[in-house]
């Protein structure tokens, strides 16, 4: 992915149409209108189900009053899904030259998250984590080929990275295989020991030359998967407030559910956008924070949808929990959402202190509001809405100076 240092511009080396297939070479941060490819979109659907099936497996277990083990293997499922996600992402910036291999390669990894996806359940509910493994292994030896064929195009540092980020994406493999051998009470521990090998393999791969990944490339690939997670929330929602109402007739109760989940969701998308992030993508270091960070802001987002499931199911009955326990369900993940996407790029567009206090503020008011009995979505959803109609008073009434960005999305 990246560590420290900016390499100089790679001449530019779109895809075209020169054959089936081309040398996998380096594209250039310089390129115009780099935009994402129809095939990376299919890519962030497909990974969409996974994320929905480890989402449903989640309201099971909160909802049956196990939430405590079910957000550990929501972290580690979600983790899988998550870094072959961001993997795949970068490595697409600096070396898409979309041929037919590349192609059927990113197919195959596609087929690995529909595998892993299968093996979700198996893993919430038996803590057999043999279809995940099949699956991220699929993807990740893909993976692994897209880093040997760029090594094979490449040459001197930039062959040795390639061949760096290959070695470690396989040897991590093998180590995941300490999830289906270990005694079922060291696997989390084992599981944050590979998650933080697998994260310093970009680093150590990296050292002495970066990827040409394109910042504007990178931002909107982000916020693309982004929309599509917040739209899965959306559909997950829907869905569970109409098979609320169908049956058990419960509209008026769940009506302030729905009304106050869809301004979370719409002020979540608000927020995100509000200012456009490529700018900030200055550096090595500065993308380095940012795309592991995106982390919790994918996870916040899929556990919001997940809540607000749990809160209908507590409303009419199905629930095994208090009401604050089904609140708690929505606001926490949403105040976390709130937190991280602060800490990642708005608070550096903000200006004077009040600016930045906005969104810390609004996500202590959204966890006073878990207190709130059945009103606490509701009033959830308020909080944020205001939070969003303070944040563009404020950006409208600030005075213009030239740091700003613009407002608008590139």
């Amino acid at each position: 992915m990246t560590s420290s240092t900016t390499p100089p511009p790679v001449p530019s080396d779109a895809p075209g149409g020169r054959g089936p297939l081309r040398r996998l070479r380096a594209r250039g941060r310089d390129e115009a209108h780099r935009t994402a490819s129809p095939l990376e979109l299919f890519f962030d659907l497909c990974f969409v189900v996974a994320v929905a099936q480890a989402g449903i497996e989640l309201v099971h277990s909160v909802a049956e009053g196990h939430a405590g083990q079910g957000i550990l293997d929501y972290a580690m499922v979600f983790f899988a899904l998550w870094w072959a996600w961001m993997n795949f992402t970068w490595f697409a910036s600096a070396y898409d030259n979309d041929d037919v291999l590349y192609r059927v390669v990113t197919l195959v990894q596609i087929a690995g998250v529909l595998v892993l996806a299968a093996g979700v359940s198996r893993a919430f509910e038996e803590h057999d984590y043999l279809v995940v493994w099949l699956g991220y292994a699929i993807m990740r030896v893909a993976m692994a080929a897209q880093w040997l064929r760029a090594a094979r195009a490449a040459e001197g540092p930039e062959r040795t990275t390639a061949l760096r980020y290959a070695g470690g994406v396989l040897t991590c493999q093998v180590g995941w295989l300490g999830l289906l051998f270990l005694p079922e009470g060291a696997r989390p521990w084992w599981f944050l020991v590979m998650a933080l090998l697998e994260m310093c393999v970009p680093p150590f791969a990296e050292r002495g030359h970066s990827t040409s990944w394109h910042p504007r490339h990178i931002a909107e690939r982000y916020g693309l998967f982004t929309i599509i997670v917040l739209g899965e929330t959306i559909a997950a929602a829907t869905v569970a407030v109409k098979s609320g109402i169908d049956e058990n007739d419960a509209l008026g109760e769940l009506l302030p559910l729905a009304a106050g989940g869809l301004l979370i969701i719409f002020a979540a998308w608000w927020i995100y956008f509000a200012v456009p992030v490529h700018g900030h993508l200055r550096s090595n270091r500065q993308a380095f924070l940012w795309g592991y960070g995106h982390y919790l802001v994918f996870a916040s987002v899929a556990a919001i949808g997940a809540g607000l499931e749990v809160a209908v199911e507590e409303t009419v009955g199905k629930a095994h929990i208090s009401t604050l326990a089904a609140s708690a369900a929505v606001t926490l993940p949403t105040a976390l959402y709130l937190l991280t996407v602060w800490a990642l790029h708005s608070r550096h567009y903000k200006r004077g202190i009040t600016q930045q206090l906005v969104l810390p503020t609004t996500a202590l008011l959204v966890i006073c509001c878990t207190f709130l009995g059945h009103w606490a979505v509701l009033a959830a959803g308020v909080v944020c809405a205001l939070s969003v109609a303070a944040g563009e008073t404020l950006a409208a009434t600030r005075p213009v100076v030239a740091a700003d960005p613009p407002r608008h999305i590139d």
